[in-house]
């Protein structure tokens, strides 16, 4: 499918599925494809740095461009379909520098597994008749991830990672502020060894999310969480009891 695409400017977190993606894109295609990461204030540095890292590893080009979601109003207020709006800046940008390169298309790293959760990005992409590769050869997560282990490339037991604005009830306003507070909690429960985790912002309330093997590490280091969110403004910090479970926010959205 990539060699028929001639060209391709790839829009890169960093993220498992994007970094597969780009690897075989830059073995594919070599300098005709192009990696793309956008900064923003729900992009944490941290993911920045490792995609950086990672393309200066392979040798693609890439190019880093900001874009910040939390101009566009209809993102901020949080509504439902806020990555509608997000990537519809998003890929409307990345575009534009496919055109700059000339390259082809546009491509992103859903999988498989994105079609049973709610996606309402997804529409974005369609109407930008951005592609997703990934997707409509069948690949899933899983399969990605032991494709990545087999091709030696580390991203192949990196944690899943979504932007932090999925850290936010919907309808709860989304501010740098509190962007900033969900990513130094995160950061600070990766310090403590914890590789997969969401800090869900609830007001007052830090709800975290961690894999059942964690919850005894959360246990054992109760005390130094507690201080460290209390300094970062939450005043009550909880443990979800069902764990860590990518779009538990959605929960609340009927089917």
């Amino acid at each position: 499918m990539l060699r028929d695409l001639k060209s391709c400017a790839i829009a890169y977190s960093g993220g498992l599925d994007s970094t597969f993606l780009i690897k075989v894109a830059y073995d594919t295609l070599g300098v005709h494809a192009l990696a793309v990461t956008a900064t923003s204030s729900t992009y944490p540095q941290r993911e920045l740095e490792d995609a950086k890292r990672f393309a200066q590893t392979i040798g693609i080009p890439h190019v880093i461009i900001h874009s910040e979601e939390l101009d566009i109003p209809e993102f901020s207020g949080n509504p439902p379909d806020r990555c509608y709006y997000c990537k519809k800046e998003l890929f409307r940008k990345i575009q534009q520098i496919a055109q700059d390169h000339h390259l082809s298309v546009v491509l992103d790293g859903s999988n498989a597994d994105d079609t049973f959760d709610y996606r309402p990005g997804a529409k974005a992409c369609e109407e930008l008749g951005v592609i997703s590769p990934l997707k409509e050869v069948g690949l899933t997560k899983q399969e990605i991830r032991d494709l990545s282990s087999a091709m030696h490339l580390e991203s192949s037991e990196k944690p899943a990672f979504a932007c932090l604005a999925s850290r936010f009830p919907y309808g709860e306003k989304i501010t740098e502020e509190r962007l900033k507070e969900v990513e130094s909690a995160e950061g600070f429960l990766f310090s403590l060894g914890i590789r997969q985790c969401r800090v869900r912002y609830h007001g007052q309330i830090a709800r975290i999310e961690v894999t059942l093997d964690d919850v005894h590490s959360i246990i054992t280091h109760a005390q130094k969480i507690v201080k460290r969110f209390k300094k970062l403004g939450f005043t009550y910090i909880t443990l979800d009891l069902e764990g860590y479970r990518t779009g538990s926010l959605n929960e609340v959205l009927k089917k």
